[in-house]
């Protein structure tokens, strides 16, 4: 008597050659991570340009306003958390690419110290900058609160997200990094539901505003959410294993 055993795996029917089982292919996952990488551009593009506008308005001595004084008056904090969110922005996107970080462990270990360091520069700058700066016409106490809120758990995220990886804590380092990533990219979804809410309910006023900006948060860290529960979900049990006996 001789048995063939084989696992059919999520597939119903195992395809044979010459009496033999086939070995089925595993579709490639690249094309999945290019689009994440794409779309992560895409969303980061929104909020970096508004930031390269800034700059070339302090580079090219434009005029002073009342909405542009503030970062005339004390430049440096607005031109790190640029700068820093350039870097964050568009390192950041390759770390989840697992083929990359695969075909390039090296490139991925410095790029990641440098996204921890920009990371905390714009979580740090955008923190001092809501505490110091005069506050414009339209941001309130509850964008104050909400802005002091996230940049704080953008901080914390990107210290324990190293923490983790200096303990050797894999899984616990992706989950805080990829959260610190979407706190980050805040500012490319809040173009988006300001856009919809004045599309929709006209131009907000301060509240309305203050929660369309906080809308913008929460989406992406139950995005990030949604993405590290999946990854961590443990893998969907086989189907039973087909047993031929051969007489």
């Amino acid at each position: 008597m001789k048995a063939n055993v084989y696992d059919e795996g999520r597939a119903s029917h195992v395809p044979e050659r010459n009496g033999k089982p086939t070995p089925t292919r595993v579709p490639s996952k690249a094309g999945s991570a290019k689009w994440l990488i794409a779309a992560l551009f895409l969303l980061s593009t929104i909020a970096l340009a508004a930031g390269a506008y800034r700059l070339s308005e302090l580079a090219g001595g434009a005029k002073i306003t009342p909405t542009n004084a503030r970062f005339f008056a004390s430049p440096w904090p607005v031109v790190l958390h640029i700068v820093g969110a350039f870097v964050f922005a568009l390192l950041g996107a390759f770390q989840f690419s697992t083929r990359f970080r695969r075909r390039r462990p090296g490139w991925h270990r410095m790029a990641g110290r440098l996204v921890v360091v920009v990371g905390l520069m714009v979580g740090l700058s955008g923190l001092w900058m809501n505490q110091f700066y005069p506050h414009p016409a339209g941001d309130g106490e509850l964008l104050y609160i909400f802005r002091l809120l996230f940049g704080s758990a953008m901080v914390v995220s990107i210290v324990l997200g190293f923490g983790a990886i200096r303990r050797g804590q894999v899984t616990r380092h992706r989950a805080w990094m990829l959260r610190a990533y979407a706190i980050g990219l805040g500012a490319g979804t809040q173009a988006l539901t300001l856009m919809v809410g004045e599309m929709i309910g006209g131009k907000p006023n301060e509240l309305n505003r203050a929660l369309l900006m906080g809308v913008a948060w929460v989406i992406n860290l139950a995005v990030a959410e949604w993405a590290i529960r999946k990854r961590s979900a443990p893998p969907a049990h086989p189907t039973s294993a087909v047993v031929s006996t051969l007489q």
